[in-house]
């Protein structure tokens, strides 16, 4: 797969994950000569699994659930792998007690008194009626008390350690309110950590469906390669690779403001230290995935095999995910956007200056786009874009 022929492209995709991936492969079928550059060693971005010296079936950046109602994007994926059903469930330790996430009944049974909660449940019906998922913000910003102090308890005890981790804050107001409005407060016994349609995880893996949608004739990849050393960009408006100009369509997965060399300043962004440990035992945790929202460091631990289904006895392989600031430092990766006004306004002019200089390019992914996609999202549009990308030329 790391092969290339050295022949001048139609496309140029940079990045291997599902935005570069969908876009490389819907434009080779419609007969375009593709040329994906890959800076890692490996395809699949984000999403890349391996079996570990131990023989578990990690995922090297963190955990990967695929769940959706797009049953077009479904069907699409369907086509590159085998997908068996996964419902993903999530437990919080608050106070000492481990509890459903998201927030539902069950959580509040196991932190309240019976009278309580049914007061708290009449009261939830009055005001919500029959709404099933309610944002925090919701709860917090009710007129009634009852609600509103519910919301508060369940802002400190289950979002505001988790968030202030997560994204280097110390007050909501300073991340954009979609960010908290991901994870909703259920009004009911819904035990499911998504509420989406089609929930699964591929048989073999994400890193084999991934090289099954890059295994087209018209398709080549090149890996551990630095975009810089066989491409630059000249603000005349031309793309060179390898010293001659590239006429055809550019795809870029990247951080925009690395085209630029940061002229407009850094997009900030946030990364993740992850710590994998391997234990000899059958059992580490009573779920795939344990949030820590006020005790400990880290965020979350993940047990790999009851998140893949994995059967192997004595020994299992957790993550333990320690958020921290993207400085760009050797082998630090940035994984979310901090989507709020100002950063998007600086994200707007890289945006333009890129897109207004380079005709050919186009930004496609949650890096490039500075969005906060789910993989579903990203595929979505990458199919869209590769649909406009078409019609364009035709034009």
């Amino acid at each position: 797969m790391n092969v290339w022929s050295k022949k001048m492209p139609d496309v140029i995709v940079v990045g291997a994950g599902f935005a570069g991936t969908v876009v490389a492969r819907e434009l080779a079928e419609a007969g375009k000569h593709v040329l994906v550059v890959e800076k890692r060693n490996h395809i699949a971005g984000n999403m890349y699994d391996t079996v570990n010296e131990d023989g578990i079936l990690i995922h090297q950046y963190g955990p990967h659930i695929f769940h959706t109602n797009n049953e077009e994007v479904a069907q699409y994926l369907d086509k590159f792998g085998k997908w068996k059903p996964y419902q993903h469930r999530v437990k919080g330790m608050i106070k000492g007690t481990e509890v459903p996430i998201p927030f539902n009944f069950y959580s509040m049974e196991n932190l309240f008194s019976a009278q309580q909660c049914k007061i708290l449940q009449t009261y939830l019906q009055q005001y919500f009626g029959n709404k099933h998922r309610v944002s925090i913000l919701e709860l917090m910003n009710c007129e009634e008390k009852v609600v509103k102090t519910l919301g508060h308890y369940i802002y400190a005890n289950v979002f505001d350690g988790y968030t202030t981790k997560q994204w280097g804050v110390s007050n909501v107001k300073n991340i954009d309110h979609s960010v908290l409005e991901r994870v909703p407060v259920v009004l009911g016994y819904d035990n499911r950590y998504f509420n989406d349609r089609i929930q699964q995880m591929p048989v073999d893996g994400y890193t084999a469906l991934f090289e099954n949608m890059l295994n087209h004739e018209n398709i080549e990849c090149l890996l551990r390669t630095d975009m810089d050393s066989i491409i630059k960009f000249e603000y005349d408006g031309t793309i060179l690779l390898q010293g001659e100009v590239f006429h055809g369509i550019f795809v870029y997965t990247g951080m925009p403001d690395k085209l630029l060399q940061n002229c407009y300043g850094a997009l900030p962004y946030r990364s993740l230290d992850l710590q994998f440990e391997t234990i000899e035992k059958d059992s580490f945790q009573s779920v795939a995935v344990m949030n820590y929202p006020t005790s400990e460091v880290f965020t979350r631990i993940t047990e790999f095999k009851k998140l893949t289904g994995q059967q192997k006895t004595g020994v299992t392989t957790i993550l333990r995910e320690y958020p921290e600031a993207f400085e760009d430092k050797p082998g630090q990766e940035a994984y979310y956007p901090i989507e709020n006004e100002e950063n998007h306004a600086l994200y707007e002019k890289y945006e333009t200056t890129l897109t207004s200089c380079w005709s050919n390019l186009y930004l496609c992914g949650r890096l490039a786009e500075y969005k906060y996609y789910n993989m579903d999202a990203v595929v979505e549009r990458a199919l869209a874009l590769s649909k406009e990308i078409l019609e364009k030329e035709v034009k």
